[in-house]
């Protein structure tokens, strides 16, 4: 603990409020709250035992600031906002990407339908049932429900006042009422969807029969592709089935949360129970720097359940702050971290599942280090590099004969590809079949633009160019990196495909990676990527220059007209297969040119 963090500690106030803790770069790594602030603080820089993920984050701490607030609650929601913004290091973050998918009813419309949503607004007056995950496809659902009830599946609005003029298909088929022409009442319409809303709240046994009738009726009428697909809806009924849960009623809506740690790395396992059925497990790998196992798993809900549906009972297996997160939320709920019977079993489950996922997590953990990081660490070592190579990039050229000529910029990050970093360059200043020009062109653009700090991609420092080649590329290249002043700053190796031999600037002693090792692995696949990324550019613009030199020849199409074409029809060969008729609807393309890009392509099909 430095003396600025201990000044600071002597003047903390006792009030709630919200803690920021700095690196020494500035950079914000953890944001806690806490009722009393200057308790809490103090704890994590006492000598007191820590959990070592606590003791990581707090031995990266330089600096510290916080804001009161007027109470607990009031710091809860300052300090969610400011997680969401500055996203710190040992934080929770659900950032995963993509959202559960939920099926929502919009009881505000006059006859509501069921739409697939991955966005939850609350207090909105919709229904909402879900999440579905783990191999329960709400698409499924929605077809099975398409079959057995007749409520609509279009996005029209329907004013009662301004009826449509006819029904659609599916009223034919007899999966609508058709209540945008009257041909139905709204009491009749939710009466059928309170059918629908009593199947997605589990009870199954009445939409089983209608979809078991309708196909014994469809095979009478050996109508099989009909039956076929009613008998896959009762496989996807029979799929939920399995899902129950033993001696929990069928409308019992629950989620179970159970957290595992080891100290430094954690895992939180959530069951989803809805309708008295399980439908998923998922696990979240968490890096929490909280004091407390409790703590993590509440800041956990806290953010879990801003983007999804709190049902009406939580189970989880360490005690939380229930009244602070109800207030929260503003919603009443039941939560029970002692659970008995059906409730103890699937906090179990949840556990169980939290310690399996840890241990494969820790060894793919292990795996991935290797590959990147570990590897990484071994190459600074083998080629006595200054520092380690977290920013690695390599360049490459690509052309036929000198024509179209090309390069890539490829970057790897931590050892792995950063492919919004990769970039492309046409040739410009080099005439004919010349890599090395080409090459030394490239290579001085990409340290132009660092230097003049032009462009995203450019901005950032590599701390090793890996060249493909020789000594030779070797040597020019390391001039152009001398040129800028940088060979202090920035490290270059070539990489030679023959043998894979390593060369370093100024010595003329190769070093050999060991054979299938990750170092050399990495070297390679870095190598190998740039190589083609170079070809696809060249390959793409080669075939645009093909496209554009066969239109070309034609007389009478200008760039203009050429791009008009290119725009409806998409390739030279749509062209060349269209009709008198098509090309005249371009604009610009009278009949007579038209029938002069018949007879183009016509006279090179006779040449062939």
């Amino acid at each position: 603990m430095n003396g600025k963090i201990e000044d600071k500690l002597k003047t903390l106030t006792t009030k709630p409020g919200v803690y920021v803790m700095k690196n020494k770069s500035g950079e914000i790594i953890y944001i806690g709250k806490a009722k009393n602030l200057k308790n809490r603080v103090s704890q994590y820089f006492r000598n007191s035992p820590k959990q070592r993920k606590v003791q990581a984050m707090v031995d990266n701490v330089d600096d510290f600031e916080y804001f009161i607030a007027n109470s607990e609650l009031d710091a809860l929601g300052l300090e969610s906002n400011l997680i969401h913004k500055h996203q710190p290091f040992y934080n929770i973050l659900l950032k995963d990407g993509k959202a559960f998918p939920y099926i929502k009813i919009d009881m505000k419309e006059e006859f509501p339908r069921l739409e697939i949503v991955r966005k939850i607004k609350k207090n909105d007056g919709a229904k909402y049932f879900g999440p579905y995950f783990a191999g329960i496809d709400p698409r499924e659902i929605l077809k099975t429900v398409s079959y057995a009830f007749k409520l609509r599946t279009c996005k029209s609005k329907i004013c009662s006042t301004k009826p449509a003029k006819r029904e659609c298909l599916n009223f034919s088929m007899g999966l609508c009422l058709a209540p945008c022409t009257g041909k139905t009442s709204k009491e009749n319409y939710m009466q059928e969807l309170s059918k629908v809303i009593n199947f997605l709240n589990g009870n199954d046994t009445e939409i089983e029969k209608i979809l078991i009738e309708k196909m014994t009726i469809a095979s009478n009428l050996q109508n099989f592709e009909r039956a076929i697909e009613l008998r896959e809806c009762l496989k996807m009924l029979e799929k939920l089935k399995t899902r129950i849960v033993a001696n929990l009623p069928k409308d019992v809506n629950k989620d179970v949360f159970a957290y595992h740690t080891d100290g430094l790395n954690g895992v939180i396992t959530s069951v989803i129970v809805r309708g008295g059925k399980i439908l998923g497990v998922r696990n979240f790998e968490q890096s929490d720097a909280s004091l407390e196992e409790s703590e993590t798993l509440f800041n956990f809900l806290c953010q879990y359940y801003s983007d999804n549906i709190i049902p009406n009972e939580i189970i989880v297996s360490h005690t939380i702050n229930e009244q602070l997160l109800k207030d929260f939320f503003g919603k009443s709920f039941y939560i029970s971290s002692n659970p008995i019977a059906a409730n103890l079993k699937l906090l179990n489950m949840a556990k169980e599942n939290a310690q399996e996922h840890l241990e494969k997590h820790l060894e793919k953990e292990k795996l991935e280090f290797s590959k990147g990081l570990g590897a990484l660490q071994v190459l600074q070592e083998k080629l006595h590099l200054k520092s380690l190579p977290r920013r690695m990039e390599c360049f490459d050229i690509s052309h036929i004969s000198g024509s179209n000529k090309v390069a890539s910029m490829v970057v790897f990050k931590s050892g792995k590809p950063d492919k919004k970093s990769y970039r492309k360059f046409k040739i410009k200043t080099v005439e004919g079949n010349n890599d090395f020009e080409s090459l030394k062109e490239t290579l001085t653009r990409r340290l132009q633009r660092f230097i003049d700090q032009n462009g995203e991609s450019f901005k950032e420092k590599p701390d090793l160019i890996v060249i493909d080649g020789g000594k030779g590329q070797l040597s020019s290249c390391y001039e152009i990196l001398k040129s800028f002043n940088l060979e202090n700053k920035i490290e270059m190796i070539s990489l030679a495909e023959r043998i894979e031999e390593v060369f370093l600037p100024n010595n003329k002693t190769p070093i050999i990676l060991k054979y299938a090792s990750a170092e050399l692995r990495l070297l390679q696949n870095l190598r190998d990527e740039a190589h083609r990324f170079a070809i696809t550019f060249h390959r793409s613009l080669r075939a645009k220059s093909q496209v554009k030199s066969e239109l070309e020849n034609i007389k009478g199409l200008g760039k203009t007209k050429i791009s008009a074409l290119l725009k409806a029809f998409g390739t030279t060969e749509n062209v060349k297969n269209a009709s008198i008729e098509e090309l005249c609807l371009i604009k610009g393309i009278h009949e007579s040119l038209a029938i002069d890009i018949k007879k183009h392509f016509k006279k090179l099909e006779n040449l062939k």
